[in-house]
């Protein structure tokens, strides 16, 4: 799998229109400069293309239509000796180109669009930066115990600090509340006031109540004369009461009352 990989070719870059000039010999090591070619009569002009495969990066110098090759320089290396920039401009570089039997030789390369010559530049690095990040991967595959380790343990002397106090008592808070009595039909019921104290509804004067009240009977708790002869307590005064016509209709039936005795009147 991995030599197929090595023999897959990678297009890279192209760009249509570039020129070649022809470099004189440099006289010293201070760079190439684009002025000294005679720029106004390239020797060449073509389309340029970049591919790699494997680790090798190639600048291919080929016909527009035929796509015949005419040059081809080999990169091992970016930067490196086999692609130098020019001191004098952006658009122009020297690359060394091979033949295949040996034979190199050191040409101008230029494009019309200095965006062309950056995207010349960016696609040399990227190549061989994927080509280091490659290297240290399997680097670190052969060796796995070299490679920096995650260490999550506690240092001699480190301590951490844990707030529990506010975990209680959000979970006490929490545990505290009771659900309110459903009612009829499942509603809820409020809760009484505090201290509040309940009261019978009280009629205004001169009207009757709907209904009244009758002793209450425990289970199995029969109603007998002893139960009835038990001392009431004493009625209050008809005047103050609101009870008034009660009143009178009981004392109108007082005679009766009398004449059975034994019996407690309601």
């Amino acid at each position: 799998m991995a030599a197929e990989q090595e023999e897959y070719e990678a297009v890279l870059c192209v760009k249509p229109a570039v020129h070649v000039y022809r470099v004189p010999p440099r006289a010293s090591n201070r760079g190439y400069r684009a002025a000294e070619w005679q720029l106004d009569q390239p020797a060449w002009s073509g389309r340029l293309r970049i591919t790699a495969k494997g680790k090798i990066a190639f600048i291919k110098l080929e016909d527009k239509t035929s796509g015949e090759l005419f040059a081809q320089a080999p990169v091992e290396q970016f930067p490196g000796i086999a692609v130098e920039s020019v001191t004098d401009s952006s658009r122009y570089f020297v690359i060394r180109i091979e033949d295949g039997n040996g034979r190199r030789a050191f040409i101008g390369v230029g494009f019309v669009d200095r965006g062309d010559a950056f995207d010349f530049n960016v696609a040399l690095q990227d190549h061989f930066k994927w080509v280091r990040q490659q290297s240290e991967l399997a680097k670190q595959a052969e060796n796995p115990d070299q490679g920096p380790k995650l260490d999550l343990g506690f240092k001699e002397g480190q301590t951490i600090k844990l707030n529990i106090a506010n975990m209680k008592k959000k979970e006490g808070t929490a545990g505290n509340t009771r659900p309110r009595p459903a009612g009829p039909g499942g509603l809820s019921l409020l809760p009484p006031p505090p201290g509040g104290k309940s009261s019978a509804p009280v009629c205004p004067s001169g009207e009757r109540p709907s209904s009244l009240s009758t002793p209450a009977q425990l289970p199995g708790t029969p109603i007998t004369d002893s139960l009835l002869s038990w001392p009431q307590p004493a009625a209050a005064p008809a005047a103050a009461d609101v009870w008034g016509d009660f009143a009178k209709a009981s004392g109108s039936a007082s005679n009766q009352t009398q004449a059975n005795a034994g019996w407690v009147q309601f």
